[in-house]
């Protein structure tokens, strides 16, 4: 119950005790006033009859006597005039039981009056001649004592019904700070920190609300500083210490998110020649030098291209790559020549004429980073062949050709449920020990029998619409799943861009949740980091719809190259899962260690559980313990 309603009971309590204590005193003190009045005009009557009687009382039988007393007794409220003689015989009674209608029987008989009977002696000179009795008929009594009673209950009712819209009023105003403060300390625990500008008049809630708008900035500042220090020391873990260049797992990432995309890309494969014999005729420092003067020429050919979006990156050493995004053949090829004249230039400075060769492959949708990594290098040991800081640019074999099959092969795995479902991945809780998490992984083969490269399986399903149909069959053989093993752990289902924004995933999706609401907390709906961050509205809107189906989202592979960490405020996901590459040697990488802790610290804020993804050595898994994430699979 709430404290208003409390108060409001409470005090109505009091006041109708108190309007009840004053209604009965002030009924039993007009009774008694009644009933005072009744006996002094009870007795008036009888002496001014008395009185009025005696001269006649010498003939008993005068006529007189009753004719007065008749015009008394018509003139009053009286139930019985009755005359004595002196040996107490009655000569006269007079006598009215009228019983006043407008006094219901039941106020009689729980507000008893005394009626009120007087008497006078009449004297006839010096000798007692009689006594004259007078009763008062109490009805009318009655009548008015119930009249002052009605009269008297509805104006405390009235009263009373005014106090409490008073009081009611005046606790709406004096308690709405109280839910204001509720709503605040709600969106607090939501991620979000507002402040109550319009403080409240009472001392006590004005003191509470200025100390929860102090909690709420302090707790948006302590955010945004986790925010600030969790992007620098992302951006420190993607990029190179001595070049500032990004690191492979940077590259490894942005072609993940390039086979999400329907663009084309050409992939530079730099390697220095003979770096290993220049440091022994440099020195290392003269080599640190020469490398940082190397990527500088690459960030500059990257910076300054006009031609779509060039990133440069260090694998490893001397190999170094070029990530040239929404390029024709041509262009690409002007960015080599490019290269190949920078690199001479650079050769003047140290005089080594030949300084490295560039391999380039065209982007294949249907291939695997590793695929044409393999046909960048090709192409590199190609460009040795030709000459001083030459480059070879490979052309992409009939790609229309291996998409055409591709689709036909998609088509028909997706249409016949040819694929199956395998749960992978398991997320052990670090608090309980037990199985917190798994993922379902596709698996289909083709004609032959041999495995699908699931990357590009998914790729080119999303290229053709075809990933609604499949993510729908994945979730129904989920829930089977779930139903047939009984398992009380959650299962994460990857879901793609295309399906979050179906206008036909969503129906279907909550008729399918109305039919299994029992196992609905354990269905969690895995999205990528990179997907969300280029549709943050759409993907805001989609958990919203997810939560209200009491079902549950994941964003994997976070990390602060693609993803920024206001995303996880304003999206408010129930888990978010590492990249993979974070978690592996965090026991002996400081950087790694506090970019964790500092996710720890987020997800502590917004009641996000973060989880770690394929945790390889024991050290780094009891590190990721020790930091206190949910858990982490190995």
């Amino acid at each position: 119950m709430s404290l208003s309603k409390q108060l409001l009971i409470l005090i109505s309590a009091l006041f109708l005790m108190i309007f009840s204590i004053n209604f009965a005193l002030s009924v039993n003190n007009i009774r008694s006033y009644l009933e005072g009045e009744a006996e002094i005009h009870a007795q008036d009557t009888a002496t001014s009859l008395g009185l009025s009687l005696s001269p006649y009382m010498i003939d008993e039988t005068d006529p007189v006597i009753e004719t007065t007393m008749n015009a008394i007794f018509d003139m009053g409220y009286y139930q019985e005039i009755k005359l004595v003689n002196v040996d107490k015989q009655p000569l006269i009674t007079l006598t009215n039981k009228m019983v006043f209608e407008g006094v219901p029987e039941w106020f009689v008989n729980f507000i008893p009056m005394k009626t009120a009977i007087a008497e006078s002696e009449i004297s006839s000179g010096w000798n007692i001649s009689g006594v004259i009795y007078v009763t008062l008929n109490p009805g009318y009594a009655y009548l008015k004592l119930y009249e002052q009673a009605v009269r008297g209950f509805y104006y405390s009712l009235a009263i009373f019904v005014l106090s409490v819209a008073l009081l009611l009023l005046v606790l709406r105003v004096t308690l709405s700070p109280l839910k204001r403060i509720d709503q605040m300390a709600l969106s607090i625990a939501a991620g979000e920190f507002e402040i109550i500008e319009h403080l409240p008049w009472t001392t006590e809630v004005r003191n509470v609300t200025t100390s929860m708008n102090m909690m709420s900035m302090k707790i948006e500042r302590a955010i945004a500083s986790l925010n600030a220090k969790l992007e620098g020391i992302g951006k420190k873990l993607q990029q190179d210490d001595l070049t500032g260049l990004n690191k492979k797992n940077s590259f490894e990432t942005d072609m993940k998110q390039l086979f999400m995309m329907d663009i084309s890309a050409f992939i530079f494969v730099i390697k220095i020649d003979g770096l290993s014999s220049l440091v022994k005729t440099m020195g290392n420092e003269s080599i640190d030098l020469f490398l940082k003067d190397f990527a500088r020429t690459l960030k500059n050919i990257a910076e300054q291209n006009a031609d779509g979006e060039v990133s440069a990156y260090r694998f490893f050493g001397s190999e170094f790559s070029l990530l040239a995004k929404s390029i024709s053949f041509e262009q690409a090829e002007h960015l080599a020549k490019q290269l190949n004249y920078s690199f001479a230039e650079l050769g003047e400075k140290y005089q080594k004429p030949d300084i490295a060769h560039i391999g380039v492959a065209s982007f294949n949708p249907v291939s695997t980073t590793e695929g044409i990594l393999l046909a960048a290098n090709e192409a590199y040991e190609q460009a040795r062949l030709i000459g001083i800081n030459s480059y070879y640019i490979r052309r992409s074999d009939d790609v229309a050709k291996d998409i055409a099959e591709w689709k036909s092969l998609v088509f028909s795995v997706i249409d016949n449920q040819e694929y199956n479902v395998s749960f992978v991945g398991q997320v052990e809780s670090f608090q309980t020990e037990q199985l917190l998490m798994e993922e379902a992984f596709t698996q289909a083969v083709d004609k032959k029998g041999d495995a699908i490269a699931i990357g590009t399986f998914v790729s080119i399903a999303e290229k053709f619409s075809k990933i609604v149909d499949l993510d729908k069959g994945i979730i129904l053989k989920v829930i089977d799943y779930i139903k047939a093993q009984q398992i009380q752990h959650v299962v994460a289902i990857n879901l793609s861009t295309r399906t979050v924004k179906s206008s036909d995933f969503r129906p279907w999706l909550v008729d399918l949740i109305k039919n299994n609401q029992s196992i609905s907390q354990q269905l969690v709906f895995s999205v990528s980091s990179y997907a969300v961050a280029k549709e943050v509205a759409v993907y805001k809107e989609f958990i919203a719809f997810a939560h209200k189906l009491n079902t549950k989202v994941i964003i994997k592979r976070f990390e602060t190259q693609s993803t920024s960490p206001d995303i996880a405020k304003e999206l408010k996901p129930d888990f978010i899962r590492l990249a993979r590459d974070i978690g592996n040697g965090i026991a002996a990488d400081e950087g790694k260690k506090a970019f964790v802790e500092t996710m720890q610290g987020i997800g502590e804020l917004l009641d996000i559980a973060i989880l770690a993804e394929n945790v390889h050595s024991e050290s780094d898994y009891s590190c990721m313990k020790d930091i206190g994430i949910a858990g982490a699979s190995r």
